[in-house]
């Protein structure tokens, strides 16, 4: 974009959550603290401190760096660990070193991480 003084202003890259979002239309922009563990059998559970960066009722959206790849089930800790909500990985999005991971929130669960 040029502005009339011929300054070029360019766009900010999106970020790798940010373009993953774009394929979940109903996510909002957020910033919630959460700690996230895979749900393998067999492993003991790593707890990975990140941040749910878009989410709704139904899905969020964060970065990791945990092994996780479709159809992985974790669980998501929030509200300083006193809420809990088991989800299933729906889609994994690399960019630029960065791994951002969307996920479904189990139906008997379905509800919105949130700052509340």
């Amino acid at each position: 974009m040029q502005l009339t003084d011929g300054a070029v202003v360019t766009e900010a890259p999106a970020s790798c959550t940010e373009q993953l979002a774009r394929f979940f239309p109903h996510v909002a922009a957020q910033r919630v603290a959460v700690q996230v563990a895979a749900l393998r059998a067999g492993s003991a559970a790593t707890l990975e401190p990140t941040v749910m960066e878009f989410g709704d009722a139904e899905h969020g959206i964060f970065l990791s760096t945990l092994p996780l790849e479709f159809a992985d089930r974790v669980r998501i800790e929030y509200g300083e660990r006193t809420r809990v909500a088991e989800a299933s990985v729906v889609a994994v999005q690399y960019h630029e070193g960065q791994k951002a991971v969307a996920v479904r929130f189990s139906r008997a669960q379905k509800h919105q991480v949130s700052q509340s």
